[in-house]
């Protein structure tokens, strides 16, 4: 029996027609969508995007958990299974695609599954298909270069470490903060230090009919924001 191949595709940051043409035709084609779950049964954001392209009588549905942990035991038990199942499908013939929001080799999950798919099967034909991520989403609602001519932007995952959050605020010209719910308050006082309150801005859900923007950040002392949401600083 053939082997299946496993593609992992971009579906965009929430819009559903910011799918790639490419990415529309795979979905199509592949007998089985996989897509990330932080708990067994809970619903996708990355499935949601892409509902509306498929028919669900006509597919397959693969739900794989990733936990939002950084026990290293934990995610290597569940990366580990994650990829039998997923081998359990390409072993029957079937080709598997993967769906992550943005795009798959940017702070994804599908990093973690073709690493491992990798290792233990490392025959198997892996496919990636780039998606339009957050970032440049964000750019695009914001009316907002992210660069131009000699200036530099850096990406950085908002971790509670004041130090390298200063760093970068300070050595670019433009800052991209991921995922920047659980610092927010640490943020704020950075750029209010740094007198940048009034040139950041901050889009949750980019693109999707959950989309919200924040252009007064003074205003978000003390709110709590959605996890996808991200801050653009713009010096």
């Amino acid at each position: 029996m053939k082997q299946g191949r496993l593609f992992g595709i971009g579906v965009g940051p929430g819009d559903p027609e910011l799918i790639t043409l490419k990415a529309y035709r795979i979905l199509q084609a592949s007998p089985v969508i996989a897509f990330p779950q932080k708990r067994t049964g809970e619903a996708s954001y990355a499935y949601s995007i892409i509902e509306t392209h498929l028919n669900p009588a006509e597919k397959e549905r693969l739900g794989l958990v990733f936990p939002m942990t950084k026990q290293v035991e934990v995610l290597k038990r569940e990366w580990t299974k994650t990829a039998s199942l997923v081998w359990q499908k390409l072993s029957e013939g079937k080709d598997v695609a993967f769906i992550t929001e943005g795009d798959p080799l940017l702070y994804s999950t599908f990093i973690h599954l073709s690493r491992q798919i990798k290792q233990l099967h490392p025959e198997v034909e892996i496919i990636t298909i780039p998606g339009i991520s957050s970032i440049h989403a964000a750019a695009a609602r914001l009316q907002l270069p992210l660069a131009d001519g000699d200036e530099q932007i850096a990406i950085v995952p908002a971790v509670h470490h004041p130090v390298a959050l200063r760093k970068a605020i300070r050595e670019h010209d433009t800052v991209v903060f991921l995922k920047i719910a659980k610092v927010l308050p640490l943020l704020l006082d950075l750029l209010e230090e740094e007198n940048l309150l009034d040139k950041a801005m901050i889009i949750s859900k980019a693109t999707s009919n959950e989309e919200q923007i924040w252009y007064d950040l003074r205003q978000l002392r003390g709110q709590k924001l959605p996890y996808l949401s991200l801050m653009v600083v713009k010096k």
